[in-house]
């Protein structure tokens, strides 16, 4: 039994040891923000696009994550949120506190989420939010579920998101974002890259099983 306790405080020991070094914090303790700041960052933290290389790399990286691509000045999104819902055959949708009211056009209902049920929220035909970012990159919306994005069950249960993305909010790389992101660190976020998506054992791709299975984005701007 001793010769087994042994063991396991020199197989213990030689971990920690391969930690320390590894992460080069030697054998003197640091804060997390000290260790933070020791973490070599080589990889590049700004991009280099000018605006319509950005925009025309963001809407490739939708397009192919199976997203629609709309377009369009900011003083017409109403008309072309309304073409898009026309397009969709949608009528009724689930739409966040806060979201601008110059974005929902006439002739369609906007359901509030005063606290829905996840019920009522799969019942509605879709959902109708903001974003806080979007990297071009990667194709991804980010949404912190401030005022106009709603919480996190609305992006999650309906089956189909359209997605108004401001083109001002559009950045080029994920560090750049997570720079962005570092004011709403504390607080939950979603980070969305094309519509939900999944596969089985069998790699059979199935839409929709975590998420909506359709996503329409809308590039304000």
């Amino acid at each position: 039994m001793a010769e087994f306790q042994m063991d396991t405080r020199a197989a213990r020991a030689a971990i920690l040891s391969n930690i320390r070094s590894v992460t080069r914090m030697g054998i003197q303790a640091q804060t997390a923000s000290e260790a933070w700041q020791t973490i070599p960052r080589s990889y590049r933290q700004k991009g280099n696009l000018d605006i319509p290389d950005r925009m025309d790399l963001f809407k490739d990286r939708l397009r192919e994550y199976g997203a629609g691509v709309y377009p369009t000045p900011s003083s017409e999104v109403s008309q072309t949120v309304a073409a898009i819902l026309r397009e969709r055959s949608k009528k009724r949708m689930v739409a966040p506190k806060g979201i601008d009211p110059d974005w929902l056009p006439v002739g369609f209902t906007f359901v509030s989420d005063d606290a829905l049920s996840y019920n009522d929220l799969d019942a509605c035909e879709g959902v109708l939010t903001g974003c806080t970012v979007a990297i071009a990159t990667t194709g991804t919306l980010a949404l912190c579920h401030r005022a106009g994005e709603g919480r996190r069950a609305m992006t999650l249960i309906p089956d189909y998101h359209l997605c108004i993305v401001e083109c001002s909010a559009v950045v080029e790389t994920v560090s750049e974002a997570m720079h962005f992101l570092e004011t709403w660190k504390k607080q939950p976020m979603t980070l969305i890259s094309g519509p939900s998506a999944t596969a089985d054992i069998e790699m059979t791709r199935i839409q929709g099983v975590h998420g909506p299975r359709v996503l329409d984005v809308v590039l304000a701007g």
